[in-house]
């Protein structure tokens, strides 16, 4: 498994944290993962407050996931970038079809953990290329996910990447979390994926860079840290989190994104 792949257990060890503490995440199965799989961080990655913020943005990715899924009940949904991430059994397919896509190295580590079903897949592959979307219908609409993901492609990469996603549906509803420019040029010398051996990542500004060529129309941007979640903090940690982590803070290094194409 290569430094980038590496890079799954720091949000993995994020949502084990929060939920053996009850908070944020429910996530029984990321505490069997970390407690079986688990390697030593070190540094920043297994600071308390990162693992606070990766089970917020999991938790935020879950409940619009959630959203569309009931407002598309036909739609299949696609986890790229799922790494050992287990918002399959968080959410559960309630009967769509599932597709988690990854390197093959995680996903036969993923294999251990997870099994699939009739409705539930697991595929192998860089997303940043477009055989991997045979496996799946293209006579349907696609809800995805593209969680901690962005930050390894180059713009070109990632337009493409979704261009391919848009050609191959009829409508396509995405979620993607990226780095502020800023952010992509800190993390060189900053960043708990340092801890990992990656300094090499990129960022946006503008969420409308990511409609150039790709077909997709930017529709809103949305909270990483939202207030209920902090409020599920102790008081100490409530009035840390918010002042340092959250809100307007959070938006100068990390931005969340949704955009559609009809």
């Amino acid at each position: 498994m290569n430094n980038v792949n590496k890079t799954l257990y720091i949000p993995l060890y994020g949502k084990a944290l929060v939920s053996k503490r009850g908070i944020i995440l429910d996530d029984s199965k990321a505490e069997e993962i970390w407690s079986a799989e688990g390697f030593e961080l070190k540094g920043k990655s297994k600071s308390k407050w990162l693992a606070y913020y990766m089970g917020m943005r999991s938790a935020v990715f879950d409940k619009w996931l959630k959203r569309q899924m009931t407002n598309d009940e036909e739609a299949v949904v696609i986890h790229i970038g799922c790494g050992m991430d287990s918002r399959i059994e968080r959410i559960g397919t309630n009967g769509h079809l599932w597709y988690d896509v990854d390197f093959p190295s995680v996903i036969e580590e993923r294999r251990k953990f997870f099994k699939e079903s009739s409705e539930y897949h697991m595929i192998e592959s860089d997303v940043r290329e477009s055989a991997w979307l045979k496996a799946i219908p293209n006579d349907k609409n696609a809800i995805i996910v593209m969680e901690g993901v962005s930050m390894y492609l180059q713009l070109h990469e990632l337009q493409q990447t979704l261009n391919n996603l848009c050609n191959h549906f009829k409508k396509v509803n995405i979620l993607v979390d990226c780095y502020t420019v800023f952010a992509a040029k800190a993390s060189k010398y900053k960043n708990p994926i340092n801890d990992v051996g990656v300094s090499l990542v990129y960022g946006i500004d503008d969420p409308k860079v990511l409609e150039e060529n790709t077909g997709l129309q930017f529709i809103a941007e949305h909270e990483l840290t939202p207030i209920e979640l902090i409020n599920e903090l102790n008081g100490i940690e409530k009035m840390i989190f918010k002042s340092v982590f959250g809100g307007n803070i959070s938006k100068k290094m990390y931005r969340l994104y949704e955009y559609q194409k009809q």
